[in-house]
């Protein structure tokens, strides 16, 4: 069973369990979005594939005893699409946040249909366009990560450029994995600066790149962990490169953000939002 945590055993103030009988991102994504509205610490652990009633009962039997261990009532994030699972699993000790319950059966009434209550249909798209969309996008994002090709760059949905570690790889990989987009990235580096120009290969497409800029103390930060001690990740030469790299984009009319204090989801929403995408319909 896949466990992650936000504080360890003895810190957690409580536990948490995302039960599903697909692969459990759903009901996790969800229960992270109300976790992160309470500062307080979770065991968190992830339940997938709770598809047979063996596996629902061994499933409470796990809820319970964390709950006799902890002393406290876990909390179940569940997205179980049968009813005889669900009630099962509803049996135990836990405090039950049923995402099918909520959401499905009052939507069965408001559309006049029943749903087809098909377990892991959200996940059941491998013949789709919309899935071959997303791995072509993924392989083309990996085939331009950190400037390693200039080919089929009109294909680019968006382009990323910003100094070394300022969040571009991420990125360009979640907009390709979430949502389809192919997404370039490019690290502008010293010697543009010198030319005052972006990489040549860049400059037909000037209108689809979007910059990324990072505060210089929490650059040196993240340089440090991987380069300790060089001048690559010096407070000097991280405010020189993020000075540079901000006077290019203003100069360029590139459209930028600073990535120091925003997840990666909430940087490539502002982008989505920017390129004006119609992928997968996102407004």
């Amino acid at each position: 069973m896949p466990n992650s945590y936000s504080g360890s055993p003895a810190e957690s103030d409580r536990t948490v369990f995302f039960v599903s009988d697909g692969t459990g991102i759903t009901a996790e994504t969800f229960g992270h979005s109300v976790l992160t509205q309470f500062e307080l610490r979770f065991k968190q652990i992830r339940m997938p594939f709770i598809d047979t009633l063996e596996k629902a009962h061994d499933a409470v039997r796990k809820i319970n005893d964390s709950c006799s261990a902890d002393g406290k009532r876990p909390i179940v994030f569940s997205t179980l699409v049968k009813a005889e699972l669900s009630s099962i699993v509803r049996q135990s000790k836990g405090m039950h946040m049923d995402l099918i319950q909520t959401f499905v059966e009052p939507l069965e009434q408001e559309l006049g249909v029943k749903s087809t209550h098909t377990i892991g249909r959200s996940h059941n798209i491998a013949d789709s366009a919309e899935y071959k969309s997303r791995i072509e996008a993924i392989n083309f994002s990996l085939a331009h990560d950190d400037g390693q090709s200039h080919k089929n760059l009109a294909s680019a949905d968006v382009i990323l450029v910003g100094v070394s570690r300022s969040g571009k790889t991420p990125t360009s990989l979640y907009l390709a994995m979430q949502y389809g987009i192919k997404a370039a990235n490019y690290p502008l580096i010293p010697e543009d600066f010198e030319r005052e120009q972006l990489p040549s290969g860049l400059l037909p497409f000037k209108a689809k790149i979007f910059g990324l800029s990072i505060a210089p103390d929490r650059l040196t930060e993240v340089r440090n962990e991987r380069r300790p001690g060089s001048k690559y990740a010096s407070l000097e030469n991280c405010r020189y490169e993020v000075n540079e790299a901000e006077k290019m984009m203003r100069r360029e009319g590139i459209r930028w953000m600073s990535s120091t204090v925003k997840s990666i989801e909430e940087i490539a929403t502002m982008i989505l939002q920017e390129i004006r995408s119609d992928k997968r319909g996102y407004y």
